[in-house]
């Protein structure tokens, strides 16, 4: 051998039907090709989201006549000269490991990202800051591509395997030319047309400086404004700082109900449409999705929609023509019942569920195949029941609820901003439906009438602070213990805790 003193080191940290081990063996297969000594190992990852699977791989980058060296079988903390991650969590998670160094790693990273069981448990917003790991991975890599490969994937109609391929070889890290990877690639004969869309794709983003060639960001939120605007029928016309929030908003609302519920949303916007912007953006933000509350028609609605379908048919990486089945398992109790009931005849209900113990005993269990035609038809009626919505129990309940709200976060508008912006949060707590919506109500209104009431009517320079930590206790313990010590008279009178 020559005087080159190390081998080159890749580590993969994929997810499941991602093809990681297929990117693995393109690899693999493209250092064959040149005649260098390789090694390949992988180690399973775990369900739900709490790893990736990775796989490693060791290459002597040049031709050896005599003895091989001898590779290890896991990559060395600070030793690691290329790490792929498909996600952008996945790469964080390197990071942490010490796999990305400033002084040799290149990092090709997909910047989507799919949330962690962690992240789905928190009761209130548990994910994790994108931008803040973005930062870390772009200071703490020596070099770094970067972009939505998931997106490109679906775009192209590949997986993301091959878009990652097309990114580091794109990125100069192993002295390959893209012909080997491509040749890899149609040795291999599966999926080649599509996995070479897939290649050429990542090959020109990591040419392009990774999420430069996002496009034009501006232009691309005009372009949704107008289209939003037309196919609703709902103007949008508010400061260019909140366009983004309602534009999703109108968007979610029109689908969730009509356009004229989305045109009430505005509407409810509108007395807020001149205090500050950070102020507007918030209320926007949790009014859309108070509006949007959760309950039988809307889970239905999400089942039966045919991009969910594709969706599942994708995962499973099954052909138009292979059967599955995706059976869907209801407990709806008598709670969710009396919710798309008429209030009177509601209120009736709820009160012998009550007085008889049966309001958080009696469920109905239920599996519903919706790939069947009764089990989509039954899913598919109770989604068409929006023309209903607004005769029910719950919608009376909620919009009387999201008008105290609005009517609370603009007397506080009257005290300072920051405190509306506190009260503003309080929306958090309320999500769901059953034993986890009647928590969240109980512990907000607790809120309002321990902390808020008071401080709208004697303000206090705490105030807002002494709102945030009782919100934020809220939301750690679903018990109430939290809440209940935050809003003890030692806890307002204590040292407020470092923010």
């Amino acid at each position: 051998m020559s005087d080159v003193t190390r081998p080159l080191t890749v580590l993969i940290a994929a997810m499941g039907g991602e093809g990681g081990g297929v990117l693995m063996n393109w690899i693999v297969n493209a250092a064959i090709s040149k005649g260098f000594p390789v090694q390949a190992t992988s180690i399973p990852g775990v369900a739900q989201r709490t790893g990736a699977t990775t796989y490693y791989i060791e290459m002597w980058p040049e031709q050896v006549e005599g003895t091989w060296p001898v590779f290890s079988l896991s990559p060395a903390t600070g030793e690691v000269d290329v790490m792929i991650s498909t996600e952008l969590v996945e790469g964080s998670r390197a990071l942490t490991n010490g796999y990305i160094t400033p002084d040799r790693t290149t990092l090709i990273g997909s910047t989507h990202r799919v949330y962690l069981t962690l992240e789905k448990m928190g009761m209130g917003d548990g994910r994790l800051d994108d931008k803040m790991l973005y930062a870390a991975l772009k200071k703490n890599a020596k070099n770094a591509v970067m972009f939505d490969a998931a997106e490109i994937a679906q775009r192209e109609g590949t997986i993301i395997n091959a878009v990652m391929l097309g990114a580091l070889a794109g990125s100069g890290a192993l002295p390959f030319e893209p012909e080997a990877f491509t040749s890899a690639i149609e040795e291999e004969g599966k999926a080649v047309k599509a996995n070479l869309a897939g290649f050429n794709a990542g090959l020109e983003m990591a040419k392009a400086g990774g999420s430069e060639l996002a496009g034009d960001p501006a232009k691309r939120e005009l372009t949704k404004k107008a289209m939003w605007e037309v196919e609703n029928k709902v103007e949008i016309d508010f400061p260019e700082a909140v366009q983004d929030i309602l534009q999703h908003g109108v968007r979610r609302l029109s689908d969730y109900q009509d356009a004229g519920y989305a045109r009430y949303y505005l509407e409810r916007l509108e007395p807020f449409k001149d205090k500050d912007p950070d102020l507007l953006r918030e209320v926007a933000r949790h009014l859309a999705i108070r509006m949007s509350y959760e309950d039988i028609i809307r889970v239905a609605q999400a089942k039966v929609r045919s991009a969910r379908f594709e969706r599942i048919q994708g995962e499973l990486r099954a052909d138009p023509a292979d059967p599955y089945h995706v059976t869907e398992f209801f407990k709806p109790g008598l709670q969710e019942v009396s919710d798309l009931l008429p209030p009177s005849l509601a209120r009736r209900l709820l009160s012998w569920g009550a007085t008889s113990g049966k309001l958080k005993s009696l469920h109905w269990g239920m599996e519903v195949k919706t790939t069947t035609v009764w089990g989509f038809v039954r899913v598919k009626f109770l989604s068409s029941l929006k023309w209903w919505r607004p005769k029910s129990y719950r919608w009376a309940v909620e919009q009387a609820a999201i008008d105290s709200w609005l009517a609370l976060v603009t007397q506080a508008t009257s005290v300072s901003t920051e405190l509306a912006l506190e009260v503003t949060e309080l929306a958090r707590l309320i999500k769901g439906y059953g034993s986890t919506h009647q928590r969240g109500t109980s512990n907000y209104q607790r809120i309002v009438v321990d902390l808020v009431t008071p401080l709208v009517s004697e303000p206090s320079p705490d105030g807002p602070s002494r709102i945030r930590q009782a919100r934020e206790a809220a939301l750690i313990d679903p018990d109430g213990k939290a809440l209940d010590e935050a809003l003890t008279p030692a806890a307002a009178s204590a040292p407020l805790a470092a923010e």
